[in-house]
């Protein structure tokens, strides 16, 4: 096997090439239609096969041995957090966030909006969002209420996961003044909000500033 001949496998025969190796991949439903097209004559791979991305990406290596081995490194310079996190416990803080999001409601189908530092549940809350097949849009944590309004519009969420607050080296930005005024400011009206509670937060709120 070389490359060149994969290569031109691939190109002679694609349909039959990805459905071989399309049998590497744990299906949800294995597609019996590898390649079709949609009603504008666009190409469509795998047509009517399912997958589950966070099981691919964390049930599955539990179920394949490497339960202890580390699934992600979390190294934050501005908190000075740093820790390593198995995939046996990545599964159980996925399957217990999927849980609380399901409490809200949120199923197959529905969008999650997701404003969020770059911290581990941010990537906690993408994974649980694939387990229960809700679609997550990510909104960078450093928009204002305004451009968090418009995308509260644009995806019609059911529900946003977000923080207290945001941390950088030289300052704390306090996130929920934020959520609450584009929440008020969106034509589309969100039915919940999950919020993260942060301890920095907690310390902003002794100051006297004001977190809802």
């Amino acid at each position: 096997m070389s490359y060149a001949s994969e290569f031109q496998k691939s190109v002679d025969h694609p349909a039959v090439y990805w459905g071989e190796i399309a049998q590497q991949i744990a299906w949800y439903k294995a597609p019996t239609q590898i390649l079709g097209s949609d009603e504008q004559g666009s190409d469509r791979w795998f047509v009517d096969g399912e997958l589950n991305t966070c099981y691919l990406a964390v049930d599955y290596h539990v179920e394949h041995g490497r339960a202890d081995q580390t699934a992600i490194i979390y190294d934050s310079p501005v908190t000075n957090t740093q820790r390593n996190i198995s995939y046996a416990e990545l599964q159980r803080d996925v399957a217990q966030l999927a849980g609380a999001i399901a409490q809200q409601g949120v199923s197959k189908g529905d969008r999650v909006l997701i404003y969020m530092p770059m911290m581990y549940e941010s990537v906690l809350a993408m994974l649980a969002c694939a387990r229960l097949g809700a679609v997550h849009s990510v909104v960078f944590g450093g928009f204002a209420s305004h451009e968090v309004a418009t995308r509260i519009d644009d995806a019609h969420p059911k529900l946003v996961l977000t923080a207290t607050c945001g941390i950088e080296p030289t300052r704390t930005i306090e996130y929920m003044p934020i959520v609450n005024e584009a929440i008020d400011m969106a034509e589309h009206k969100v039915d919940n909000v999950m919020v993260l509670a942060r301890p920095q937060a907690q310390y902003a709120l002794r100051e006297g500033r004001d977190i809802d």
